[in-house]
């Protein structure tokens, strides 16, 4: 039964709400307050269109009085709560029959008419009477006889002629096809709810034929890929007399050497379009695209939406529209979602040319790059050498991978997850990399790559879409990054909104120099085992491992001292007084050795021992679990001359970079602490450090020490462990592993298995747990504080950079979030939201 409401007709004063009518109907009534030529409409509620789908009659009564208008006819829209969701296809010329085509084949000519009937015809007996599509394929003279007849013979009923009959089905079938199955998991992978609303506008139809000019179009006055302000679009004349769909002009709107345009043959026309574009931008606070029909030299604006945008187009509107005074500045850095920001940063995919897709995966690193490819370390260097771009193919990197990523465009790796090693160290160094990829087979013995059944030999050029996720054949079209004025303005006014702090994860010059160019507040994270892998480094590491007297092993280190004392001075320079946190070494000692035979006997001629003692050791030292094993603070007590030595090159450092600039007060990290016993040893080993040092340079300093909570045991204990720190930054990399009992770089083999049933929400590894981990930070940061009210509470993970934990961290509390440095321009932004929402009283 119809209720008072169920429709609505869409006036100025009308009481049409998004949440009931959907985002097109509530759009139309903006047009409607503003005077713009908007035919005739209504909105159905989505109360009235759910009781339509379960069985209940058809309110078409408060709709007949629009087929005594004009030509008779109207359209059937979607009105969904967000244009996103979509919805069922819109449904044109209702209300056609034998009576209103002579009529308008008078009018508009009998061609014409036919096209329009035969139109309706096909559409309704498709997708709202469900008859088989071939039968309904014609076209041409004759074919809307055959069309009729065809309907009959399957119906064994007339086609109706009852507009309220038509109007009446064709509003019961959207009804329906919103509710079915395949609609429901289209709109939720969407993001929209299995329940999400859906409201139906009915229109009078404005015909784009007639005498004079007419026809249909869009305009729109920003170029939706760059941002830049310029009126793109069509417009499709229709001249009288001839059929829909021949002797058609498509006409350029504005002036264009190509052809002619609309600008030039309707000035007035195209002037009003203009207007009306310019009004529709200030009074709806939005770039739009307009929908619209010229009947015989009259405009009628049919539709209206927000422009798709590409990200870099996203940050130049927003700052544009606050530029105009059209949205406060705290309003544009709300509009822009932060992760847009990666695409800004790198090279993209140009969406508007071809793509020759042949594997996806995991984008585990923003950004699009093209080189050949390459299947080891060594031959990327050599690439490098010969300045050929490649991007580096494994099955998955190990640390000594590292120099071949530095010298690579971009890496692919068969295996692993969005905190995978080569996930980590690409979105470190900027590079694009896509891990996990499915359907991907790597023959490293013959350097193939096989992929969508396709083999590509060593050699031949691929481009990884990082962003993404996609490996495409071939040099695709690139766009150059976009680190403009909008960029930087808009960041500005992110600071300025406040929020928690953002450093970034910095292990080399180069990634110090990038978080500053990024403004990053200092560094959270400087994993300094990466420093080890240096050429120049690795075979004194090798000595020491295999050194068997603490003398010995003080020997080789004594080696690595000034050149990890000159690492530190180059990061202290860099960030100029800004605080500097650096982990001693964590990794399990296995990882500087090698494993295959010929690294074997290689080391052994190094070192000048039998290949059968190097092997002895090699395997000795190898571990079932090396990720829980002999590592972090586990290897700086039982070999704790590797501490020293690091703790000696910071203070050297600080007392050579304070000469120099800055005052520096270094932040020392312990890692994969389990025990308040193990802070104590360690802090009365460096503080030893930091006394002798004093004496022998006679130069005095400050410095903190602090934890990395990456064990759930840490969080729990962070009461005792708080004693005795300076900070608590949370590697909720590893504290995510541990608490879920999952491999963070095999994950991804059946992670989105886990995601698609529902087992987790969001990937753990991408998305902060907050019922899980969440609880472990919360509980761990609430125990700490109850020791020392003044200790700092950060997190350092790769969590650091994803604007939903950000929103958690924020909420919570937290002194600052670590990422890397690629990603500080994005936790910037979501730091500043979260700060804006929370004066709003809104939650992340």
């Amino acid at each position: 039964m119809q209720r008072a409401g169920d429709i609505t007709e869409i006036t100025p004063s009308a009481a049409i709400e998004t949440t009931r009518h959907g985002w097109r109907a509530k759009c139309l009534q903006r047009l409607v307050r503003m005077a713009l030529p908007v035919p005739r409409s209504f909105a159905i509620c989505s109360d009235a269109v759910h009781a339509i789908a379960g069985g209940n009659p058809v309110p078409v009564s408060a709709l007949a009085g629009l087929f005594d208008q004009g030509d008779g006819l109207v359209g059937v829209r979607p009105s969904a709560a967000t244009p996103d969701w979509g919805g069922p296809g819109t449904v044109l010329n209702v209300g056609i029959n034998n009576d209103s085509h002579a009529r308008l084949a008078e009018r508009i000519g009998t061609q014409n008419a036919d096209a329009v009937y035969l139109s309706f015809v096909q559409n309704y007996a498709i997708h709202i009477a469900r008859l088989d599509p071939d039968m309904f394929a014609q076209d041409g003279p004759g074919a809307l006889a055959e069309a009729l007849r065809c309907y009959r013979d399957e119906t064994d009923e007339e086609f109706p002629q009852d507009p309220c009959q038509q109007l009446a089905e064709v509003l019961r079938s959207m009804a329906r096809a919103w509710d079915g199955p395949t609609a429901r998991l289209l709109r939720q992978a969407k993001g929209a709810p299995a329940d999400a609303p859906l409201g139906l506008v009915v229109q009078h139809m404005a015909l784009a034929m007639g005498p004079g000019l007419s026809g249909s179009g869009s305009i729109q006055f920003i170029d939706p890929v760059t941002g830049i302000a310029r009126v793109t679009g069509r417009f499709r004349g229709q001249h009288h007399g001839s059929a829909v769909g021949t002797g058609a002009e498509t006409l350029y709107l504005t002036r264009d050497p190509r052809g002619m345009s609309l600008e030039e043959v309707a000035p007035e026309i195209f002037a009003d379009l203009v207007r009306f574009g310019v009004a529709a931008r200030e009074r709806l606070r939005e770039e739009m695209q307009i929908e619209f029909v010229v009947t015989e030299g009259r405009i009628s604006i049919i539709d209206a939406a927000r422009v798709k945008r590409s990200s870099r187009a996203s940050v130049r509107i927003a700052v544009a529209l606050a530029d105009d005074g059209v949205i406060p500045r705290p309003e544009a850095v709300m509009r822009v979602e932060p992760r847009a920001l990666a695409d800004l940063l790198h090279h993209q995919v140009d969406p508007r040319a071809p793509r020759d897709l042949i594997a996806s995966g995991i984008n585990a690193s923003p950004g699009a790059a093209t080189g050949r490819i390459v299947f080891s370390a060594a031959a990327a260097q050599a690439s490098a050498a010969r300045d050929e771009p490649c991007v580096l193919v494994r099955r998955e990197t190990v640390p000594e991978d590292i120099r071949g990523m530095h010298a690579s465009v971009a890496v692919l790796t068969e295996r692993g997850g969005t905190t995978s090693h080569a996930a980590v160290i690409a979105r470190g160094l900027g590079l694009p990399c896509i891990v996990g990829a499915s359907g991907l087979t790597i023959d490293g013995r013959n350097r193939i790559l096989r992929a969508g059944g396709r083999s590509f030999r060593e050699g031949e050029v691929v481009t990884i879409d990082g962003t993404s996720g996609e490996v495409l054949a071939g040099a695709a079209a690139l766009l150059e990054p976009a680190l403009d004025d909008s960029f930087s303005r808009l960041l500005e006014w992110a600071d300025a909104a406040g929020g928690i702090g953002v450093r970034a994860n910095a292990d080399t010059p180069e990634d110090a120099r990038t978080a500053r160019k990024f403004t990053a507040q200092g560094i959270g994270l400087c994993r300094t085992e990466h420093m080890f892998f240096d050429m120049d480094r690795l075979p004194a590491m090798r000595e020491m491992i295999f050194a068997d007297k603490p003398a010995d092993r003080k020997l080789a280190l004594d080696r690595i001292l000034p050149m990890q004392r000159q690492d530190f001075i180059a990061l202290f320079e860099i960030m100029a007084g800004l605080p500097v946190t650096i982990r001693l070494f964590d990794p399990p000692l296995h990882e500087f050795l090698p494993h295959d035979r010929e690294g074997l006997r290689e080391l052994a001629e190094s070192l000048d021992l039998p290949l059968s003692d190097v092997t002895r050791r090699v395997e000795a030292l190898s571990e079932f679990n090396p990720m829980l094993g002999m590592r972090g603070v586990r290897l700086g007590i039982t070999v704790p001359e590797i501490y020293e030595m690091q703790a000696r090159a910071i203070f050297e450092a600080t007392v050579e970079a304070s000469r120099k600039g800055d005052p520096v007060v270094p932040e020392i990290m312990i890692p994969l602490v389990s025990a308040m016993r193990e802070v104590e040893l360690v802090k009365t080993r460096v503080d030893a450090v930091a006394a002798a040092v004093r004496n022998e340079r006679r130069a005095d300093f400050t410095y903190r020490l602090g934890v990395m909570v990456e064990t759930p045991r840490a969080a729990l204990r962070a009461g005792d462990i708080a004693a005795h720190s300076a900070f608590l930054s949370f590697g909720t990399n590893d504290l995510t592993q541990m608490t879920y009992g999952l491999s963070r770089d095999d994950a991804g083999r059946f992670m989105g298995i886990y995601v698609g049933q529902r087992v987790y929400a969001e990937d753990p590894f991408h998305i902060l747990d907050q019922d899980g981990v969440g609880e472990l930070l919360l509980t761990g940061a609430q125990r700490a504080r109850q020791q020392k009210p003044g200790i700092t509470i950060s997190v350092c993970g790769e969590h650091g950079g994803n604007p939903e934990s950000i929103a958690f961290c924020h909420e919570a509390g937290f002194d600052y979030v670590s990422c890397s440095p690629f990603r500080v321009p994005v936790a910037r932004l979501a730091a500043a939201q979260s700060a804006i929402r929370g004066r709003l009283g809104q939650r992340g």
